[in-house]
């Protein structure tokens, strides 16, 4: 998932700070409520079922409980006012959080490969698993696609990347829970060796996006810019100002879910420096109306009508 493709230059997509608290703080306890359920119904039944594929899954619910816990904390302390230390507020608690996510993921994932690949060398070891670890499984399945499917769309309403990692989290548990399904089936059927096969294709995928999140996480704290799409929906804000005649060295940097600007007016030369001001603030409030920026910095640069310059 691209958290870029959560930019939209439309007015009716801005959300204030106060909505997207209120969407992530309803949307994270019903994960809350899901995974714990989840987490103890899967390990329980895993132990009971002897099932590696099952306790792995129901170890996956435990690290989205913990998860999820992270969102609420970083949710909570990104919405704190801008302050001395922090003059542009605390919206990268949010791409923090996300990437404890990521590390989370890529640690839980890890162990997951290290304890299935363990049983791999020990085929022996693998006893047939009970039947009510299929059950377990497919409920999982179903509830953890359901919970994918709303945080998702949440997210997108408010334009949360951090909402968004969580909730591909869930995916991530729903994709595993499915692979989990199939090695238990595969066990039951006399195979076996299929239960540490899914724990161990579990594992990678777990390993796998915490790597995507950690990683794309890190560059959004480098001041990594947003897409050239959206860069190019505020330039035209900018140009689209009465008075702009001209917009160059256009930047972005993201600060969380928002951005911060800085960009070149040309403005006409022989106006007053009060008018340039102005309308420089204009475009300032334009921008900061029709797109998810939370701060413009302006540069007024002289513009002279092409047939004056050269004019004495």
């Amino acid at each position: 998932m691209n958290f870029n493709d959560l930019s939209d230059d439309s007015e009716d997509s801005q959300h204030t700070l106060e909505e997207r608290a209120a969407a992530a703080s309803r949307s994270t306890w019903v994960s809350v409520c899901v995974n714990l359920v989840l987490t103890v119904t899967q390990i329980a039944v895993g132990i009971f079922s002897k099932s590696q594929g099952l306790i792995a899954d129901g170890i996956h619910s435990l690290s989205d409980l913990v998860a999820d816990f992270v969102v609420l904390f970083a949710n909570h302390h990104s919405q704190k006012d801008a302050d001395e230390e922090h003059p542009y507020g605390h919206q990268r608690f949010e791409t923090a959080a996300s990437m404890v996510l990521g590390i989370l993921l890529l640690a839980v994932g890890t162990g997951m490969l290290w304890s299935a690949i363990l049983k791999l060398e020990n085929p022996e070891t693998v006893q047939t698993v009970h039947i009510s670890a299929l059950w377990v499984a497919g409920a999982a399945l179903a509830a953890k696609e359901l919970l994918f499917r709303y945080m998702l769309d949440v997210a997108k309403k408010v334009k949360s990347s951090m909402l968004v990692a969580n909730a591909w989290h869930a995916r991530s548990d729903a994709a595993s829970s499915l692979v989990v399904g199939i090695g238990i089936a595969g066990n039951l059927a006399g195979f076996p060796i299929m239960d540490p096969i899914a724990a161990l294709i579990v594992g990678f995928m777990v390993a796998k996006m915490g790597w995507e999140f950690g990683w794309d996480a890190l560059h959004d704290l480098m001041d990594r810019a947003v897409d050239q799409k959206e860069v190019e929906a505020i330039r035209a804000t900018l140009m689209a100002t009465p008075g702009v005649h001209g917009v160059h060295d256009v930047h972005t940097r993201k600060m969380g879910d928002m951005i911060i600007v800085d960009a070149h007016l040309e403005i006409e030369a022989s106006i007053s420096v009060e008018a340039g001001h102005d309308i420089a603030v204009t475009a300032r409030q334009r921008v900061l109306q029709h797109h998810r920026v939370l701060n413009l910095m302006t540069h007024v640069d002289p513009w002279r009508r092409p047939d004056m310059d050269h004019a004495d």
